[in-house]
């Protein structure tokens, strides 16, 4: 396993977004990475786009049939060589010097899974204004109450936690199905409350449903968490109130 940093992006039509993607990559100011980008099927041009880059430090992973983000990321995970993984979705934007500042965070704190703040940016990738602060510390019990460890913002060290705790399960949110898998496991999140991601969002994205929203938390509650009707009651109202709280 190499010194370096394995970048997993799952790709499924986002000839939109995927150039300025794989440029916020290549513009960081850490340059030991390898950008793996898993395209999932897609039926427009973006591994055409992929394949415009000439650096290679970029591999492109297909798919042989559409299976959905979790399993990309999981493919991607198999094709990894770094120690450390981050990922990164196919729309979303790194400030230049996200990668530097978060392994640096993570070694100082002998961390094995970190992640940082986010600022809420639309479609052309532009800030909203509208950025979310993370804790310090976050073990299962204070996740379950809030969703704040967003994808593109998580780097795990592999020799701390290991790859079957970060395989993602084929289900709705499975990106917080495996934070909370892994911190059940007993390991602790660090947060560097920092802004270095713009998590760009449509209109009529998943994540823009509130009802939908609220139906996949309940199911990780019951299905993810093993918690109980009440219990789930609990802390799905104190995740509401979190998730208003944090945008305002």
């Amino acid at each position: 396993m190499r010194e370096t940093i394995s970048i997993i992006v799952p790709v499924y039509n986002a000839e939109r977004f995927i150039k300025d993607t794989i440029n916020t990559v290549l513009n960081q100011t850490e340059k030991n990475f390898e950008l793996i980008l898993v395209d999932d099927c897609s039926k427009d041009s973006s591994c055409e786009i992929i394949n415009s880059f000439s650096d290679g430090r970029i591999c492109l992973v297909k798919q042989p049939e559409n299976r959905g983000a979790a399993e990309a990321r999981n493919r991607g995970l198999s094709e990894a060589n770094g120690r450390y993984i981050a990922f990164l979705d196919a729309d979303d934007l790194w400030e230049k010097d996200k990668l530097e500042k978060e392994l640096r965070f993570l070694k100082l704190n002998n961390a094995g899974f970190v992640f940082t703040g986010y600022e809420f940016a639309d479609e052309t990738g532009k800030g909203t204004g509208a950025k979310v602060k993370v804790p310090f510390k976050t073990d299962f019990k204070k996740a379950l109450n809030n969703t704040n460890i967003f994808t593109s913002t998580v780097m795990i060290d592999r020799e701390k936690i290991p790859d079957f705790l970060i395989k993602m399960p084929n289900m709705k949110s499975e990106d917080t199905a495996t934070w909370w898998t892994i911190l059940k496991a007993g390991h602790i999140a660090y947060g560097l409350n920092e802004v270095l991601v713009k998590y760009r969002r449509s209109a009529h994205s998943l994540s823009s449903n509130k009802f939908e929203a609220q139906k996949r938390i309940w199911r990780l509650y019951r299905k993810v968490a093993g918690l109980s009707v009440p219990a789930s009651c609990f802390h799905f109202c104190c995740w509401a109130v979190t998730a208003v709280w944090r945008r305002l």
